[in-house]
């Protein structure tokens, strides 16, 4: 399971996606959450959802890869379907039993909210697939830059959200080898009771912890070294440009999310 995380993971390439302005594909990816969210039909999503494909395609990063993203919320998403599924009493019954129902209403709110989820997730997905944590820093700061008037530390939080990124899978490789190891030494750490389990994950959690507490110490360590001080009167090797490309890609968004609302007030399903 912990091999299927793809979160912060960045994948290098030349494509379209790959070429766009951070600063864009950051605002892009607002705009294509307000999408899936502004509509309330499945007409709306599955006008997100033809978007979220085409932009996949344009990425050239396998689908699979989008599928991994999903998978480690699978228990989520069955939960967040069953609430819906059982909870949701509106419309034509479709099985009882003592208290629980199932009604159309219920259905169908369950596979709508399912669909959005997955769509969110594997569209969300491409901002770091397709962007590196450095150029992603970066493009953060430079939204962000009008807060500098206010004093806001603009920098500082564009890093640490940077590092977290970069973190994440670091962390996943460090945790399944963590697991490796108990599991070497005899611990049962898919086996047993619940209760069984969650204490014997003890014995992930604290390595874990251990080893993250250092790694966070040598970076730091690292950074003094370097004569780290912030964002004053630093520099970039690489300076973010605009292009016509970032600005049709844009247009393209508004032009979806324009789709996306005609259809929540004329189409009626």
């Amino acid at each position: 399971m912990l091999k299927d995380v793809t979160i912060g993971q960045f994948f290098p390439g030349n494509s379209i996606i790959h070429r766009l302005d951070p600063r864009f594909k950051i605002v892009i990816t607002l705009i294509f959450i307000v999408m899936l969210f502004m509509g309330s039909r499945f007409a709306c999503l599955a006008i997100g959802a033809l978007y979220t494909f085409l932009a996949i395609m344009l990425s050239g990063i396998p689908f699979k890869m989008f599928l991994k993203s999903v998978k480690p919320l699978l228990p989520f998403l069955i939960i967040t379907a069953l609430i819906n599924l059982f909870l949701v009493g509106t419309g034509d019954v479709l099985w009882s039993w003592r208290f629980l129902k199932i009604t159309t209403g219920g259905v169908n709110l369950s596979v709508f909210m399912l669909a959005r989820i997955v769509l969110l997730i594997m569209g969300s997905s491409l901002l770091t697939y397709t962007t590196s944590p450095i150029t992603l820093t970066d493009a953060i700061e430079r939204l962000l830059s009008p807060l500098k008037k206010l004093r806001f530390p603009v920098h500082e939080l564009a890093m640490m959200m940077s590092i977290a990124l970069r973190f994440i899978p670091t962390l996943i490789e460090e945790t399944d080898k963590i697991i490796s190891a108990q599991k070497a030494r005899g611990a049962e750490i898919d086996s047993g009771s619940f209760t069984t389990r969650a204490k014997n994950l003890v014995s992930i959690l604290v390595p874990l912890f251990v080893s993250s507490f250092r790694r966070a110490d040598e970076l730091a360590t690292a950074m003094e070294c370097r004569c780290y001080n912030g964002g004053e009167g630093r520099t970039r090797l690489r300076q973010l440009r605009s292009a016509r490309k970032d600005y049709i890609a844009l247009a393209v968004t508004v032009f979806f999310l324009a789709g996306v609302i005609a259809a929540d007030k004329l189409l009626p399903f």
